[in-house]
């Protein structure tokens, strides 16, 4: 059965460690989009907005600030469904996921299973909303960005970078990967698939 109740916009979701140029390229997806006269939303990054409310982020990660997070990303990108045509999200839910088990690993403990497969059922889930997903491929010779609250552990980084990875193939979530010499290929490959879905011409689409 078809649901008539509500038509999800194209939503675009770009995960993958820090400082490896998520938000730039979305950036320059919005801007594009913009010189189209497409109405855009963006959900950005929550890690500063959970760290505000003094939920632990990085490799301090608990159970606890992965679940506010995931929770908090799908209710804002529910609502920016009701009020964009494109919707960007920078981060998407199995990044939380992916940086929870980095921060186990980091800190050497173990995950409680039920915690985890709560977790992984939001996500699996959840991710069926998104039209398409990138993950970033990092390179370790782009420096830290330190313009944004982050840990300047360079060894976490690496790990964050693994477990979003493991994260997505273990849940089998389909994806790309944009490697940082990519970008300018990638950001003509999203167009194309963007213009595609809001020009209709992409079949057996059931969103």
């Amino acid at each position: 059965m078809v649901n008539t109740e509500f038509v999800r916009p194209v939503t675009i979701a770009v995960t993958g460690t820090h400082s490896t140029g998520k938000t730039t390229f979305l950036q320059q997806i919005t801007e594009a989009l913009h010189r189209d006269r497409v109405e855009v939303a963006v959900v950005a990054d929550l890690g500063a907005h959970a760290a505000q409310h003094g939920l632990p982020i990085l490799h301090e990660h608990t159970w606890a600030s992965t679940l506010w997070i995931i929770t908090r990303g799908m209710s804002l990108e529910a609502h920016a469904w009701t009020r964009a045509d494109v919707v960007l999200v920078d981060r998407p839910v199995p990044d939380a996921l992916g940086y929870y088990e980095a921060a186990l690993e980091y800190r050497g403990a173990q995950p409680h299973p039920a915690n985890i497969d709560q977790l992984e059922q939001l996500v699996t889930r959840h991710v069926l909303h998104y039209d398409l997903v990138l993950r970033t491929v990092l390179d370790p010779t782009i420096p830290l960005d330190m313009s944004k609250p982050r840990g300047t552990e360079l060894e976490f980084r690496a790990l964050a970078d693994r477990h979003v990875a493991k994260v997505l193939e273990r849940l089998g979530i389909e994806h790309e990967l944009l490697p940082s010499d990519g970008h300018d290929r990638a950001l003509v490959e999203v167009m194309a698939f963007i213009k595609g879905h809001l020009n209709g011409v992409v079949e057996n689409d059931e969103h």
